[in-house]
Parts: structure tokens; sequence; C-alpha cells
């Protein structure tokens, strides 16, 4: 497995992590095809070193944080199962913000009873709800967090103005937002992640667009370092900063052992700067 990052609040796990909300059904919606397959993945995650693993209460919704405790509880020491809150699912691939305090202390206790602990490991707030004051949404979390229900705390797609309104009630230890080769409009909030030892949780982390494409450089990189297209763009990423946290998703066994193969592809110095100028 690829190095290691120490988080505040959580303690030190491996940077390359394994996304769970591909082990439920289309439209991150209902269950699996297979639900015995989904622990399957789950299981050989960490078979293969994986110790962080990201789900959220909305996947499903509730369903990949059972699947996740029905593969792995009681769960291997070292293992982080990070969760999040703050969407509502009215079907599939619909997501609705809700962050009223009353809802979000709810779902704590909702994926406490899921995930078959007394504390969760991390929560991120899934999305700030524009409807409430910023400000409840992190007041209730620090409350959650100081009762004992929480561990550590993060926040998912926001900007660095949100991440030092936050810091201001509890200790940001993660900031998840989508962010990969062809998708660099979190810029700043990774540079300030990095400055602060936030860790970077980026999602979509695999998607490389057109430069991926046969002849493209994600392509040649691939060819010559005889590895794939995923496995290159997760291996930019896992250079790009020392915060970075790829949790490449899926449900797919034979897919997983590839994105963890990512950790031992290394880039030469010109491929890494190739690619970020490519990607830009």
């Amino acid at each position: 497995m690829t190095d290691t990052i120490d988080l505040k609040d959580l303690g030190t796990v491996h940077r390359l992590g394994f996304g769970a909300m591909r082990i439920v059904g289309d439209g991150v919606w209902g269950e699996p095809a297979d639900r015995e397959t989904a622990r399957t993945v789950v299981r050989r995650a960490v078979e293969l070193g994986v110790d962080f693993i990201d789900t959220a209460d909305s996947y499903g919704p509730n369903i990949s944080e059972e699947i996740i405790a029905e593969a792995i509880h009681p769960y291997p020491a070292g293992v982080k199962v990070a969760t999040k809150a703050g969407f509502v699912r009215t079907g599939p691939n619909v997501w609705v913000e809700v962050g009223r305090p009353e809802y979000l202390r709810q779902q704590v206790e909702l994926s406490l009873r899921k995930l078959r602990v007394e504390k969760l490991d991390l929560l991120q707030l899934h999305r700030i709800d524009p409807k409430v004051e910023p400000e409840e949404q992190f007041r209730v979390l620090a409350d959650l967090q100081q009762e004992g229900k929480i561990g550590a705390l993060g926040l998912s797609q926001v900007g660095v103005d949100e991440l030092k309104a936050a810091g201001k009630f509890f200790t940001v230890s993660t900031v998840q937002n989508r962010y990969n080769l062809t998708d660099r409009s979190s810029e700043d909030v990774l540079e300030y992640a990095q400055e602060q030892g936030i860790g970077f949780i980026p999602w979509a982390p695999v998607s490389a667009g057109d430069l991926a494409k046969p002849g493209g450089p994600v392509d040649e990189a691939a060819k010559r370092l005889d590895a794939t297209p995923s496995q290159v763009a997760l291996a930019w990423l896992l250079r790009r900063s020392p915060v970075m946290m790829p949790i490449p998703g899926t449900g797919s066994v034979e897919h997983l052992e590839e994105n963890m193969r990512a950790a031992d592809v290394e880039l030469d110095d010109d491929t890494f700067a190739e690619l970020d100028r490519a990607g830009k």
C-alpha cells in the first residue's frame, strides 16, 4: 500500500482508501445486484490493506453502511469507517440537502446503529444546507463530537471560507471535494488543506475524460508504465499532495484490485508534469 497520513482526531491511515458508494444499486439507490458480492468487495478491500473506508447514510440510502457492517464487523484493528450526513434521497440520482440540527442528530444516531458502533470514526457534513444557517449545522456536529458520538469531523464540497467558518466550531479533520486530473476547481481548497494538515478526499478521482482516450496523455503514460488509465490517474493524485486521500469506488473485486495496484505505480517527474499540464 501507499504511504500514510495522520489525521486530526482520527489517527493514521493509508492514503489510498475505498469508496463504498458503488456497492449499492444503480443511481446509488436500493439494493445491489448481489449483496454477497458487495460484502466480498468490502472484505477484499481490507485484505488488500485498505484501512480507510468512505460511505454515507445516503448511499442506498442506508444500504452501504449496512453492507460494510455485515462484511467486516467487528472491525479489524486500525480500520476506520467514515460516513456522511446531510442529504436525503427521494429517488435514484436525486439528492436533497437537509441540514436541520435535529435531522443531523437523528442521522448520526442511525449511522451508529447501522455501523454497529458506539462512536463514528469520522463524520463529514455531506453538504451545507443553504436553507439552514451554517453555524447551526456546525454547532450540532460539535455537540455530537463532545458527547462522544463522533471521533473526527469533516466537510464535503465546500470552499476555503466555509472550512475556516467550521473551524471555529470544531477541528476539521478532512474535506471531500470533487478533484481529478481534469477538474481542478478545488485547487484552493487543496492548497489550504495542505497548509493546515487537513486530509483532502477527492471524489470522482479516476475521471480523466479525453486524456484517457487512445493516444491521450493518460493512455500513453499507462502504456509506458504497464498500468491502466485509472491507475495512472490515481497515481497522479497520490503524488499531487501528501494530504491527498483518493477513495476509488467499485462494486467489482476485479476493479478494486486494479485500483489498489495504483499504489505501486510510480510517476517520474516528466510524466507527472506532462499530466499536470494536460489536465489544466
